[in-house]
């Protein structure tokens, strides 16, 4: 039995290895297809990811070497560090806001064109227009003309005797025109709530007119219910958007999230951590931190759509 298995290990160990010559020449071409890729996620992505994990734990000012600190960067981020505090609020304050009215006004656009009227095709590009420039420079700079002392929400307001403040530098209302900037870039998902209608039975909304259910009530039993797949889609995607959003505030404040850091934008304060004042060891840190909120965001809203998103079994 000793010489037998002695003999047929050499055996096992040659088809072992023909098995393996044989799956690397079928999949061959397809991994050198994929080499491209690999190497752009190896170098551009997975690369300064695990780059900027260590220099979180360092102080690294990009012109000096990295000098490890441990845990002093996420030390100073919660117990020592005011304009951070303010970053997360103003952050979840606009994320609050923002989203859910982006995603009301969305669906009400998107039920509305659902109705097949005539020249569907050019609304719908007409609408989703805004999504496309709206966290361009050319916008955040034209919205900062609008809302400014002598603007033409100003001037509007003035042909009815209003005379309106400077909305941009009044730290009361600075943050609204983001969040007002960003209900107006509501296109991407009014196309995504679009295609969930399409997808649902009319035969169920002619059924409960007959039970005499009216428009009302089928939004809430019907069209709420079977879209909220979608709506847990949309719901995901802007809100990973609004923690991220950056270029509108950049414009509109110089840089600088005045007035009194009314939109100091987390993004922004990173930035300016970053590329401002060289901190860029610290500036990691607060790049990992808001990985780490948007993962909690995510895991929480997967957890929890068991009990409210519906799906067809």
């Amino acid at each position: 039995m000793a010489v037998n298995a002695a003999e047929a290990a050499p055996q096992n160990a040659a088809f072992s290895t023909t098995k393996w010559s044989r799956a690397w020449q079928n999949h061959a071409p397809g991994y050198l297809f994929l080499l491209p890729w690999l190497i752009g996620f190896i170098g551009l992505t997975v690369g300064p990811m695990i780059t900027s994990l260590y220099l979180s734990f360092t102080d690294f000012d990009l012109l000096t070497p990295a000098q490890w600190i441990g845990t002093a960067n996420y030390e100073r981020m919660f117990t020592n560090d005011r304009n951070f505090a303010a970053a997360m609020r103003v952050t979840f304050t606009f994320v609050l806001f923002s989203v859910p009215l982006k995603l009301a006004f969305a669906l009400a656009i998107a039920m509305l064109l659902n109705r097949g009227m005539k020249g569907l095709p050019l609304y719908r590009a007409l609408f989703y227009l805004p999504s496309l420039l709206g966290a361009s420079v050319a916008i955040a700079i034209l919205w900062r003309q609008i809302f400014a002392g002598d603007g033409l929400v100003n001037q509007f307001l003035s042909i009815f005797g209003i005379v309106g403040p400077s909305w941009i530098s009044n730290p009361n209302y600075s943050l609204w025109t983001l969040i007002i900037l960003s209900i107006w870039q509501f296109g991407s998902p009014m196309i995504i709530f679009l295609a969930g209608l399409r997808q649902i039975p009319q035969d169920m909304y002619e059924a409960a007119s007959l039970d005499g259910a009216g428009k009302w009530r089928q939004f809430w039993k019907i069209t709420l219910p079977l879209l909220t797949p979608v709506v847990f889609f949309n719901a995901i995607i802007q809100t990973i958007n609004a923690f991220q959003s950056f270029t509108p505030a950049f414009i509109i404040s110089n840089g600088t999230g005045s007035p009194i850091n009314s939109t100091l934008f987390y993004a922004l304060y990173l930035y300016n951590e970053a590329f401002s004042f060289f901190r860029m060891g610290y500036a990691s840190a607060l790049a990992w931190f808001l990985l780490f909120l948007i993962a909690c965001f995510t895991a929480f809203s997967f957890l929890t759509s068991k009990y409210w998103v519906h799906y067809d079994d």
